[in-house]
């Protein structure tokens, strides 16, 4: 019975044996393959770092203003007797807008005149009888006096007609109606707003440390909500020669065209002044900066040698980075002309793996991007 267990044992033994240097031979083989093998190339993007020169600009916020624009009111009271524009219309300077019911002018026109007539007749007969001595000088001052006063009534009641037909003071558009037909307007109720949209006026404000780059003629470029993308470029028309005390910034007013008028008055708007001056800057897509908050970096593409073989490898180089625009960021310090960096995909890559280089799907970067639908 113990020769049994005693030969049990050992077989035991001898098995564990066994699968421990089979399972030792297959370890080895795994490291022995491990060793060897090479983590294949990483498909990458890139770009060359370019050298160019972009204008100075200055940004600001600002608010539209109409070149020309009033709420016209009634002048005279009097009751509404004609409505002649319509709502949200243009109309031209001069064109007919309201008329007040001026029926008592009208009827006392015609006594005024015929008074007129009469002076001027008894004038002119003064001057030919005070010349042959029959009548004295006062008598043809008083004729005179009579005169100009029969006029001046004849004035009176045209102006009072004209004041009472209410016409648009310049071209534009025109707003509410705020009137109704037979409404008794008192003098100053407002009639309707009228403003001129094209073109208008751009006033924003900048610091006072940029006094001695600004003068008259400078270009803007304008973009707003209302634009759908577009962008608009006018010119500095006036400086306030004044700055404002509370903020030490300085007024400035542009002129903007607006031939289709999508921009009203009262809206806001982002500004760029372009000032004539340009400056050389290093540029690369933006998309090929890895943000981290430890600063700023790029995975540069160098050609390294291993083995007698050559192949592409990746260097992260820290940066520090400026002005955004369009698809591009300037470079300010950490890189040179002409190097490769990768331009997309940056974040799943790290310092020293091999890359191979495929710019068949490389995106097109561009200053001023579009879209496609606008």
């Amino acid at each position: 019975m113990k020769k049994k267990i005693f030969l049990t044992l050992i077989g035991l033994v001898l098995l564990v044996a066994i699968l421990g240097g089979l399972k030792a031979l297959q370890i080895r083989k795994m490291i022995a393959a491990g060793s060897k093998f090479v983590q294949p190339a990483e498909p990458v993007t890139t770009a060359k770092v370019t050298s160019g020169t972009w204008e100075t600009l200055l940004p600001a916020v600002g608010s539209l203003t109409a070149v020309q624009g009033v709420t016209v009111a009634a002048e005279l009271p009097g009751k509404v007797a004609d409505i002649a524009f319509t709502p949200g219309a243009s109309v031209k300077k001069g064109e007919l807008l309201l008329r007040q019911d001026t029926s008592s002018e009208q009827a006392q026109l015609p006594g005024a005149e015929a008074s007129l007539t009469l002076s001027e007749r008894n004038l002119s007969r003064a001057k030919t009888l005070v010349a042959k001595g029959i009548i004295s000088q006062s008598e043809v001052d008083t004729a005179e006096a009579n005169f100009q006063q029969a006029q001046a009534a004849v004035e009176n009641l045209r102006s009072q007609i004209a004041k009472k037909t209410v016409r648009a003071p310049f071209s534009g558009r025109m707003g509410t109606r705020l009137v109704n037909l037979g409404q008794v307007l008192r003098e100053g109720d407002a009639i309707v707003s009228l403003q001129t949209l094209s073109p208008i006026f751009v006033d924003f404000q900048l610091p006072q440390q940029h006094l001695s780059q600004l003068h008259r003629g400078l270009q803007i470029r304008v973009t707003a909500d209302g634009l759908r993308g577009r962008q608009l470029t006018g010119e500095i028309t006036a400086v306030n020669p004044q700055v404002n005390a509370a903020t030490r910034s300085i007024g400035i007013q542009a002129t903007l065209p607006n031939t289709d008028e999508v921009l009203l008055p009262g809206m806001f708007v982002n500004i760029e002044l372009v000032l004539p001056d340009r400056r050389p800057v290093l540029l690369i897509p933006a998309t090929a900066v890895l943000d981290a908050p430890f600063g700023d970096s790029v995975f540069i593409v160098e050609e390294k040698q291993a083995e007698g073989k050559k192949h592409l490898e990746l260097r992260q180089q820290f940066i520090r980075i400026g002005e955004k625009r369009g698809d591009f960021v300037s470079v300010l310090s950490g890189l040179n002309a002409g190097e490769s960096v990768v331009s997309t995909g940056v974040f799943k890559l790290r310092k020293g793996q091999t890359v191979v280089v495929d710019n068949s799907l490389a995106p097109e970067f561009k200053l001023d991007p579009r879209p496609e639908n606008n």
